[in-house]
């Protein structure tokens, strides 16, 4: 057992600036030369990368549906050994969810934040702050802290509303110095926003300036039973070299997915189909994970080497894993959001067009021939195509719709982001020779 300081950072709804906070706290920590780990509640892909940024250190998804208890218990558990620091940022609203983040904060016992957009806000707060905390009881929500503050007085008033129970975190005052950007899928990836270090830095001084930041209490972080550890040891893919597609294009990957496969034994080459490079041809796997294919079609579309050296490694009877964004850079066409029309690879028949709103959105499980693995699914597309699937995922929640398994020879396509700690078994198999 390690104990750490830890605070989870939650909201009541999405765009409350949990990331915004997340990220200047790490970084404010930082400055102050303490070594800061960062976790994102969820199976996101694009705040990970913001909080990376702002911590310096690499961001994993904790889960507790997708990833298991022990699975969580063992990221935090290493993170505590090695860091003074651990910051969780929630998910969507505290409560919302099956695996909220309200759950996971009472599964691992982590001291809550709650950031409230405070924008046309005044004694409401505190209403808002009181319907948090005892909405599920055994939460320990440690404090509050007001965003979108537009002046002192503003932020004494919502002060003065807090339950003399909850403490006054402090505020984030209104400034677009420090926003981030978004789009569709969430905000813009790290990478695309040049001033990013700035707006985190501009952020984590007016934190500092207007908070009372201090070490949140030390939680006690238990490492996993060796019984309930995920079964890599096995090195089911050892001596396999894994081709994995990584640019602007196709950034959606999991660190945990990426480690699971060098647990496994896995060589992993890198390779960036935007900048027209082949797929390496000692490679004995392909994995083309999500990402924008959409907003770089046209120079996809352009790109011949990349193109026929799928083609080839597809051809040889290789084993190649494309999800969501992956698999749309399969189809023979794709239409973004403006209706224009781009070839693509063609190995899947049929069209891909992004529709301008959600299609999608939710947990998955997929009871493949190999194993059942879980993950997640999110996306503005649809695909119109003959091909009839193998399967379909079985969502975890009613409202979310099955989606398509596509599986040709050992090519493996979904719009499901499969989540590989779930099940390492299952994945050597699908990405074996």
């Amino acid at each position: 057992m390690t104990a750490c300081p830890a605070l989870l950072v939650t909201a009541p709804a999405s765009g409350q600036g949990k990331t915004t906070v997340t990220a200047a706290l790490a970084h404010w920590h930082r400055s102050h030369g303490r070594r800061v780990r960062v976790f994102k509640t969820g199976p996101d892909f694009l705040d990970p990368m913001v909080l990376e940024r702002a911590s310096g250190a690499p961001v994993y998804q904790l889960d507790l549906w997708m990833g298991g208890p022990a699975h969580c218990a063992e990221l935090l558990h290493r993170a505590a050994q090695e860091c003074d620091l651990i910051l969780v940022e929630g998910v969507m609203g505290l409560h919302d969810g099956v695996s909220s983040s309200a759950e996971l904060a009472m599964h691992f016992g982590l001291p809550v934040l709650a950031v409230i957009e405070a924008r046309g806000m005044a004694q409401t707060f505190g209403a808002v702050v009181h319907g948090l905390a005892s909405y599920r009881p055994g939460l320990t929500l440690a404090g509050a802290l007001a965003n979108g503050v537009g002046s002192p007085g503003h932020a004494q008033m919502l002060r003065d509303s807090l339950p003399p129970s909850i403490r006054w975190y402090g505020s984030l005052p209104r400034d677009p110095r420090y926003a981030l950007p978004s789009r569709h899928l969430g905000l813009v990836q790290a990478g695309e926003i040049d001033d990013l270090d700035q707006r985190i830095a501009a952020a984590a001084e007016a934190l500092g300036a207007h908070s009372t930041l201090t070490l949140p209490a030390a939680v006690p972080f238990c490492g996993p039973s060796q019984a309930g550890a995920p079964a890599a040891q096995a090195h089911g893919l050892r001596g396999v070299t894994i081709a994995v597609a990584r640019d602007a294009a196709f950034s959606f990957l999991y660190r945990a997915n990426v480690e699971m496969l060098r647990e496994l034994g896995a060589e992993l080459s890198y390779f960036s189909p935007l900048a027209n490079e082949r797929v390496p041809v000692a490679a004995d796997a392909l994995y083309l994970p999500g990402g924008y294919p959409e907003l770089h079609a046209a120079a996809l579309a352009a790109n011949g080497r990349w193109r026929d050296s799928v083609h080839a490694h597809h051809a040889s009877g290789r084993p190649l894993l494309a999800e969501c964004g992956g698999m749309l850079a399969l189809m023979e066409s794709i239409t973004d959001a403006q209706g224009r029309c781009t070839p693509m690879l063609g190995l899947l028949p049929g069209r891909a067009t992004l529709t301008g709103r959600l299609v999608n959105l939710g947990m998955h499980s997929v009871a493949l021939p190999e194993g059942e693995v879980r993950g997640h699914t999110f996306h503005h597309a649809r695909i119109d195509t003959n091909l009839r699937p193998a399967q379909h995922t079985q969502p975890q929640k009613r409202h979310s719709e099955p989606e398509s398994v596509f599986r040709a020879a050992r090519l493996f396509a979904s719009f499901m982001h499969l989540y590989f700690p779930s099940n390492p078994a299952a994945i050597a198999q699908l990405l074996r020779p």
